[in-house]
């Protein structure tokens, strides 16, 4: 149809003279596929699919969907950022056709504030629940500094991983997925290749405490929202969720239908785990954090945080029991030598001892560190385990060998035990004289060895130990600004002359396809320009040749003539 054609040749045009970053977020918005475009023309063909426009118009309010009716231009600033709308407030038809008239009459009713008294019972389930996410987090953090756990292919977790994860956190295994969300969410988790690993910005986070810990979570919820998310939600800082926030938002978003219900789920999923929100009502502290920022609302939370302890009993049996949370870089601490059994309880093991050797401890810096924080001093049978440990670490020694790595011991039963241990199969340990060579790498094969509890040193190039630390995903770069759909379409043309003459050649064969009517400017000899009502027939050899209507005559202009062109008015 001449006004599809007229829209697209006119949406073509806008698009071009958009600045980069610009032109990219509206590309990102509108879930452009990159493959499909070519040339500009292209591009506005795809956001003037029906599809394409049917998305894009569910993510409107109906404030901007009452401006696309109107064509007023004061009130399509998303409208423009989505490409709904261009230039001097002008709507594509195939935009208009499908914009509904809107019934104001259905508006939910006032929002109701949530009674003072029902507040603290709010506050006080908001931030139990806020401590047992923070710690999940804290204990999903360290559970993939010693194992990675295994992704799935659209960016889940396997079973057998999300089991063990599941167990570390001491929650449902469902909860998983919302916990790695979070965690992701504030930079201390990310999928690289084919594993979730802890970032390098996560080392200091088992040392914040709790009150910084949940600011950084809460912090990552808030600066994560969608403006027209962060919109709904910061009008009801102060009222119930739950199925008037529902309401609501079908109210704010008439097109937005089972999509944007979806999003605002995952949202108030996890602001209800971090004690933003207890029983649908926003927290002291998730009223904080929507009306002022995390500064205030971590205040609110650490004042409901229960208070933490700096001294723990050492049992005799190995256990470490504290008397209530344990100051989170104490506990950070003592995890480097003790593996957690419980909420407040810890067990410490040859294995365990040998992983504080591993991360270059001495036998000496424990015993201080434990005569520091115990009620109850050294009890014999630990002092025993430290020393004996402690003689013991390094008799297995992993270096690298060319692409792989080797182990050695001058206890050739080390070496027979490693070989015939069935849990080290994967490592593919083959006897090479005195040692034993793997494919692996040597922090593979060293973390694979310390996991099943031998006494293992890493060392390097001249025999030294060393200390090695788990591999850490690096923090991501910055998202690109300027997507490679941009950057082709800025380069499809070397020569500037050459891409302006094709940029005005693809609009007039599509003017001429469609039998549009075009405003021609034209230089004339003289030097002044002239305007044409034209409708282009045919382009050949450099020429167009077109019908004046006014004129009733046939012009063939050259095309380095011609200046400019657009749909005529």
């Amino acid at each position: 149809m001449p006004a599809a054609d007229r829209s697209m040749l006119a949406l073509a045009g806008w698009l071009r003279s958009l600045p980069d970053e610009r032109l990219a977020a509206l590309i990102d918005a509108r879930e452009v596929r990159e493959s499909s475009v070519k040339d500009w023309f292209d591009l506005a063909e795809a956001l003037l699919s029906a599809d394409s426009i049917k998305k894009a118009l569910a993510r409107l309010d109906r404030t901007t969907l009452s401006a696309l009716r109107s064509r007023d231009p004061s009130a399509l600033g998303q409208a423009y950022e989505l490409g709904l709308a261009f230039g001097d407030a002008e709507v594509p038809d195939a935009v208009a056709a499908v914009v509904p008239e809107l019934d104001d009459s259905s508006q939910p009713a006032a929002l109701v504030p949530v009674p003072t008294s029902d507040r603290r019972f709010t506050d006080r389930v908001a931030a139990e629940h806020a401590y047992r996410t923070t710690g999940a987090v804290v204990e999903l953090v360290i559970a993939l500094h010693r194992e990675p756990a295994k992704a799935l292919a659209r960016g889940g977790i396997t079973l057998p991983d999300s089991k063990r994860l599941a167990a570390a956190m001491g929650l449902p295994l469902d909860d998983v997925p919302a916990i790695v969300d979070i965690a992701e969410r504030a930079g201390l988790v990310v999928k690289q290749g084919q594993h979730w690993l802890p970032t390098e910005a996560a080392a200091e986070w088992p040392s914040l405490d709790w009150a910084q810990r949940w600011a950084r979570l809460a912090a990552a919820w808030s600066e994560r929202l969608p403006d027209d998310i962060r919109i709904v939600l910061a009008e009801r800082a102060g009222a119930e969720w739950g199925d008037r926030l529902t309401e609501a938002v079908d109210w704010m978003f008439p097109l937005g239908g089972a999509w944007m219900r979806d999003r605002i789920a995952v949202y108030t999923r996890d602001a209800a785990l971090l004690g933003i929100t207890a029983d649908h009502v926003p927290s002291s502290a998730g009223n904080a954090l929507l009306t002022s920022g995390p500064r205030d609302a971590g205040r609110i939370m650490a004042a409901a945080f229960p208070p933490t302890v700096d001294t723990v009993y050492l049992q005799h049996d190995l256990s470490v029991v504290a008397p209530g949370a344990l100051r989170p870089d104490l506990d950070a601490r003592l995890r480097e030598l003790a593996d957690r059994d419980g909420p407040s309880t810890y067990r410490i093991s040859a294995a365990s001892v040998n992983r504080a050797l591993a991360l270059g401890r001495t036998e000496r810096d424990l015993q201080t560190f434990l005569q520091q924080v115990s009620r109850t001093g050294i009890p014999q049978p630990l002092a025993y385990l430290l020393r004996d440990a402690a003689s013991r670490y390094g008799t297995v020694r992993v270096r690298a060998r060319g692409a792989g790595s080797e182990v050695r011991s001058s206890d050739d039963l080390q070496l027979r035990a490693i070989l015939a241990d069935s849990g080290l199969t994967g490592l593919g340990l083959v006897r090479d004289g005195d040692a034993l060579r793997s494919g692996h790498d040597r922090e593979v094969v060293f973390w694979a060895l310390a996991e099943a509890r031998y006494p293992v040193a890493a060392e390097d190039a001249q025999g030294r130990i060393e200390r090695i630390r788990r591999h850490e995903a690096p923090v991501a770069p910055a998202p690109q600004t300027v997507s490679t759909l941009v950057e082709r379409l800025r380069l499809s043309a070397a020569d500037t002359a050459d891409d302006e003459r094709a940029w005005l050649a693809r609009q007039l064969d599509l003017a001429i396809r469609g039998k549009v009517v075009l405003t021609v400017t034209v230089a004339m000899p003289g030097g002044q320009l002239q305007d044409y009502q034209l409708e282009p027939s045919s382009l050949a050899g450099g020429r167009l040749r077109a019908r004046d209507r006014a004129a009733d005559i046939e012009r063939t202009l050259p095309l380095s003539s011609i200046q400019a062109i657009s749909p005529a008015q």
